[in-house]
């Protein structure tokens, strides 16, 4: 049983993640981006703190100082992700016209895995995972591509009204959420995942907090009327339990996870279990805001589910 704990784990980790999308949306109808981004992490690593010293204990979730020596590899982590990764990201939705064009480039990381993990790590790239990982592409681009009867969607003129900015602002982005990845299998095995998540989302917030007062900080406060706080309470409500969500099982649990799987199996086969989050985000809105699913979205979620289990076939 302890051999499939990794695959249960980043598995438990996307369907994390998959919700975050949805809540975040239903956060920035009362809070600016980084405003929500600063309260996320901030409460996350408060939560982290309280977990860490209560279970000291823990091999997982016990809070360890970090060695002067590791100290370089943990600024380059929240570097990173999440500081530059949700800063690219933020830039790369604003750029396209179309979510779903940014999403199908957000979406290209198990792709570029197998190339950062084989020349930075000297991890070995079997077929199976090159295999899987394109049948598991296929699926994701069908989930995100295709309409009803099998019609490709047309972003000929999307495109054209988006920023082309926004493209490697999209690679960027994906590349340093795959470096990150690449960082955690250098972090010496001695370190707790919690430990290691804590630490490195406690510097990406030092990054984090000068460029939110620089953008968003006194204009954000200034333009909030105050006034109209207690018409916004049930929006406001939504939004709080929304920045509690991310916070709590996005910010902590799902990193915990993704940190542990990603020292556990490598890069690669990590990485790409990043196909299946649109397929679990397009289930939520199934089951919970009653969005149809077409039938060539179901078989793109079908390819994506066999891609993984070849990919992971030893």
């Amino acid at each position: 049983m302890k051999k499939y704990l990794p695959y249960i784990s980043v598995i438990v980790a996307m369907l994390c993640w998959s919700v975050s999308g949805i809540a975040t949306k239903h956060a920035l109808a009362v809070l600016p981006p980084f405003t929500l981004i600063i309260m996320r992490f901030t409460l996350s690593v408060a939560l982290m703190l309280v977990i860490g010293l209560c279970c000291r204990k823990s091999k997982m979730l016990r809070l360890q100082t970090i060695s002067r020596k590791d100290v370089p590899l943990f600024v380059l982590a929240g570097f990173f992700q999440p500081f530059l990764y949700y800063l690219l990201e933020t830039y790369t939705y604003n750029a396209f016209s179309s979510p779903t064009i940014a999403e199908t480039l957000l979406s290209t990381s198990p792709l570029l895995s197998p190339l950062f993990a084989a020349v930075l790590l000297r991890e070995r790239v079997t077929r199976n995972n090159m295999v899987g990982i394109l049948v598991s592409t296929v699926g994701m681009l069908m989930l995100l591509l295709l309409g009803r009867n099998f019609q490709l969607m047309d972003f000929s003129s999307q495109l054209s009204i988006g920023n082309p900015l926004g493209i490697p602002l999209a690679f960027a982005s994906v590349s340093t959420a795959i470096l990150y990845t690449v960082i955690l299998r250098r972090v010496p095995s001695d370190y707790s995942d919690l430990s290691i998540v804590f630490w490195v989302q406690l510097i990406s917030l030092v990054f984090f907090y000068p460029v939110w007062g620089f953008i968003e900080g006194p204009k954000a406060l200034a333009s909030f009327d105050w006034a109209q706080l207690t018409a916004l309470n049930s929006q406001l409500s939504i939004a709080v339990g929304c920045v509690a969500y991310l916070a709590i099982f996005a910010s902590v649990l799902a990193f915990i996870l993704f940190c542990y799987t990603v020292r556990r199996i490598g890069v690669t086969q990590t990485n790409a279990f990043n196909n299946i989050r649109p397929a679990f985000t397009a289930l939520w809105m199934l089951l919970f805001f009653g969005e149809s699913l077409p039938v060539g979205k179901w078989i793109g979620i079908a390819m994506i589910i066999l891609g993984l289990f070849v990919c992971q076939k030893k």
